[in-house]
């Protein structure tokens, strides 16, 4: 079958399709990926083939105009959770709508949505797989009957919480009822020929990576998947010290695959934090930028900086990682059962890192809380390293994953549901 996998141009939301880009690819199945044009180096280079539409998103100067309250309420760890004063109908629109404005519409912007929707029409996929912020996707799947589905790269809490604003609005009468994320998407189907229907949304089916104790509960058809590790543009290089067995409990401090940076939002500086961890009996890793290391001072001899290191090459050596919550890094460490100290901030990062300390995984410290200094963060990785604990809810998590279906092993069943979902051409 032929199958369209997309997401929006930006590697850290990419990296998550290309493990079941592949497995598809290797069950012989006629894979494409689309995106805006300056995510294409990165899709030949996962050794896919891209398909470059339309221009390139804006997304960072709209939300850099939007005001700091508004991304500050995504900041609160019970966002997504049950608290009827947090998640009033006011919030909810207000969300929804800045949401919609200011980042689904960005990424998916008019001109990769119609680019798309021509090349789904000379194509012809079977099936759509769909980063689930790229609603592109969905709209050009509906539009030409393929079957579709979200890949999800942490908990479903957007559509969730997207499920509560219309849960809300079932109390409103329906003249006032004003949802801007249907709104949007209903006018961007009519301009394809196409009416909404729930499932540009939701998808027909959700491929969720995360380990069932971290998936949120849904009544939605869902096909778990285990976790592969990709890093993306970062070389998956073994270096000559990392085929050293570690003379201390190594521990890694970095900002992600992506953003290899340790000025995490809201903390000291990287050369404090360093210098702190180093108080520890510990060998400490960190990823710094190549154009960042010079404005260091001299660091402790136990702290080795390296401009970019792949994760599921120097995790499986690691006591424990300091990191700022993102998704593919939280997944990493979890598929190697290594204990986290998460510095998560906003959204999904929140959820992901609450969930890790509900667990006995790890710590979850927000740098906005009070006292999140370098030395909190020093002793709270201490109490990490000690603790036997810590080490043993990583590793349920990691046992979790590992008894999770492999991308290769799911693909028998995308099959049948792309037989049961695929239509004629809308």
């Amino acid at each position: 079958m032929k199958v369209l996998l997309t997401a929006f141009a930006m590697d850290a939301h990419f990296n998550g399709v290309v493990p079941l880009a592949w497995a598809l690819r290797t069950a012989g199945h006629d894979v494409r990926v689309a995106s805006q044009p300056s995510l294409t180096e990165s899709i030949t280079r996962a050794g896919l083939t891209a398909v470059p539409v339309g221009t390139d998103h804006q997304v960072e100067s709209a939300m850099g105009a939007m005001a700091p309250g508004v991304f500050a309420l995504h900041s609160n760890p019970d966002y997504l959770e049950h608290r009827p004063e947090l998640l009033g109908l006011d919030f909810l629109e207000a969300s929804t709508s800045m949401l919609t404005a200011a980042f689904y519409a960005q990424i998916n912007n008019d001109s990769m949505i119609d680019e798309l929707v021509d090349f789904a029409r000379w194509w012809r996929p079977d099936l759509v797989v769909w980063e689930p912020f790229t609603f592109a996707g969905a709209v050009a799947a509906q539009v030409v009957g393929a079957a579709h589905a979200r890949l999800l790269w942490g908990p479903d809490l957007f559509l969730r919480v997207h499920d509560r604003f219309r849960q809300a609005l079932e109390d409103v009468p329906a003249e006032l009822r004003d949802d801007s994320l249907k709104e949007w998407l209903t006018w961007t189907l009519e301009r394809h020929g196409s009416a909404f229907r729930t499932e540009v949304v939701s998808g027909h089916w959700t491929i969720d990576q995360m380990p069932p104790s971290v998936r949120l509960p849904t009544t939605r058809p869902t096909v778990p998947m285990r976790f592969v590790p990709y890093n993306g543009p970062v070389p998956a290089v073994v270096p000559s010290w990392l085929r050293r067995a570690p003379q201390r409990q190594r521990v890694l401090l970095t900002q992600g695959i992506t953003e290899r940076s340790t000025g995490f939002a809201g903390l000291p500086g990287a050369a404090e934090l360093l210098a702190a961890i180093a108080e520890l009996d510990v060998e400490v890793v960190a990823t710094v930028k190549a154009e960042e290391q010079p404005d260091l001072p001299p660091l402790p001899a136990n702290v080795r900086v390296v401009d970019s290191l792949s994760l599921h090459v120097v995790l499986p050596t690691c006591t424990a990682v300091v990191h700022h919550g993102g998704a593919g890094t939280w997944a990493t460490a979890a598929l190697y059962g290594v204990p986290q100290l998460a510095l998560a901030w906003q959204w999904d990062d929140v959820h992901r890192a609450g969930q890790l300390e509900k667990l006995g995984a790890g710590v979850f410290l927000s740098p906005r809380a009070e006292g999140a200094s370098a030395g909190r963060v020093r002793d709270r990785l201490g109490q990490v390293l000690s603790e036997p604990s810590f080490r043993q809810g990583a590793g349920r998590i990691r046992t979790e994953m590992l008894r999770t279906p492999s991308p290769n092993a799911v693909v028998p069943r995308l099959e049948r549901l792309t037989a049961r979902h695929r239509t004629a051409a809308g």
